[in-house]
């Protein structure tokens, strides 16, 4: 009985992800960013243009500077620009990721339970 439950966790998963356009996960992500407090830097110049494209797209990189570590995220695709976080940043970036995919799960399972078929008529044994 758990298993179906499962399969349409992830189908459903999979629907409302589909839903969401790529230019709508970089508005997410780039949202949830600032609110974190990541600051963003244009790549403005040639300096940094090139700067960024050493980086790769889309990923977090951890870097130190001056005993400090800071967490880099470069999105050449969406604003060109390079976000800079310290170690508070990348950790409300963290919770703040965490908090999104369970009220996700949340909403999932209140589709899931408002949609429940009632097997009661048919009792517990049918399958």
């Amino acid at each position: 009985m758990q298993f179906p439950s499962i399969l349409t966790l992830g189908a459903i998963s999979l629907v409302l992800a589909a839903c969401q356009t790529p230019q709508q996960a970089v508005q997410n992500k780039e949202n949830l960013l600032a609110a974190a407090g990541f600051t963003l830097q244009p790549a403005d110049s040639p300096a940094r243009l090139a700067a960024m494209k050493k980086l790769p797209p889309n990923k977090f990189v951890r870097q130190t500077s001056g005993g400090t570590v800071v967490y880099v995220y470069a999105d050449p695709a969406g604003c060109q620009c390079v976000y800079f976080g310290n170690q508070t940043a990348w950790s409300n970036y963290r919770a703040a990721v965490f908090a999104k995919q369970l009220a996700d799960e949340q909403q999932m399972t209140a589709m899931m339970n408002q949609n429940a078929f009632d097997f009661g008529p048919w009792g517990p044994g049918f399958w």
